[in-house]
């Protein structure tokens, strides 16, 4: 049990669905209460999914492809910071045709990212994930730990649910802006997580030593 508890109390803070439900709202603009429904189930399961994959593996992994977190948050950084300019700078709507309208909707899936990776299963939830892999030595600890994602997934499953009544509030002029608003702070997020893979670079003195001998 305080292992559990131990598992929701470290990783909610850190996913934090209440703020992610605004970016959810301004990436899932013009989508039906439904589709955004589904988007945000999709979401959750990908979630679960990549953090149960580096609580098993998650050590075995970045050692495989010589990965490092300061890595990862660099990664991430770039794929966030994009996908803020991207609602910065909407495309034309104007310039397409129906049909391509049409296709471009039915293409449009962001379940995975930026929604789940990295906005919910972050660099932060997979760190405190592998950590908490580390404290575990038998199968019902891990276990444990599982339920205690599966929990938080619920809690983030409702908070986004409950986000979609906030569109008869704003109506469209209210989610266009809010597109643009979320779309600078996700560049400044992505920005940050870059300054911050970059500062855990410069001090780790293991990884420098790695990146010299790979060098060398």
């Amino acid at each position: 049990m305080e292992l559990i508890i131990a598992t929701i109390v470290s990783l909610l803070p850190i996913i934090n669905p209440f703020s992610t439900a605004p970016l959810f709202l301004a990436i899932t603009e013009g989508d039906t209460d439904a589709e955004r429904n589904e988007q945000a189930r999709k979401a959750v399961v990908y979630m679960v999914a990549i953090l149960i994959a580096f609580l098993l593996a998650g050590s075995f992994i970045m050692k495989f492809f010589g990965l490092s977190l300061p890595g990862i948050r660099i990664a991430g950084g770039i794929l966030v910071a994009v996908a803020g300019m991207r609602m910065l700078y909407p495309k034309d709507e104007a310039e397409q045709t129906q049909a391509e309208h049409h296709e471009a909707r039915q293409k449009a899936d962001i379940s995975f990212t930026p929604l789940a990776m990295p906005s919910i299963a972050g660099p932060g939830a997979i760190s405190v994930t592998i950590g908490l892999a580390s404290i575990a030595d038998t199968g019902w600890q891990y276990g444990a730990i599982v339920i205690g994602i599966l929990i938080v997934a619920v809690i983030v499953l409702v908070t986004l649910r409950l986000s979609t009544r906030m569109v008869g509030y704003l109506g469209v002029t209210g989610l266009h802006a809010m597109t643009r608003v979320m779309g600078f702070f996700l560049l400044c997020i992505g920005v940050q997580f870059v300054v911050n893979g970059l500062v855990g670079v410069v001090t780790d003195p293991h990884l420098l030593h790695t990146l010299r001998s790979n060098h060398l």
